[in-house]
């Protein structure tokens, strides 16, 4: 596993987390809210990139 991938993931975490509390303590919850959903969304599609890949891997070391 690439470690430039877990720290994109780290750094994405963070500034959401960040961002989430100055959002919250402003009063703003729904903001907040939907700026978690975001970045949840972002790393998951940079997740399903790279299990894609593994799965082409696997299919074609095992030739299916």
């Amino acid at each position: 596993m690439e470690v430039d991938l877990i720290f994109q993931i780290a750094g994405i975490g963070i500034i959401v987390a960040v961002l989430n509390l100055l959002l919250t303590r402003s009063g703003r919850e729904e903001q907040a809210l939907m700026l978690t959903i975001a970045g949840l969304v972002i790393v998951m599609l940079m997740l399903v990139e790279k299990i894609a890949s593994l799965f082409e891997t696997v299919k074609t070391v095992f030739g299916i």
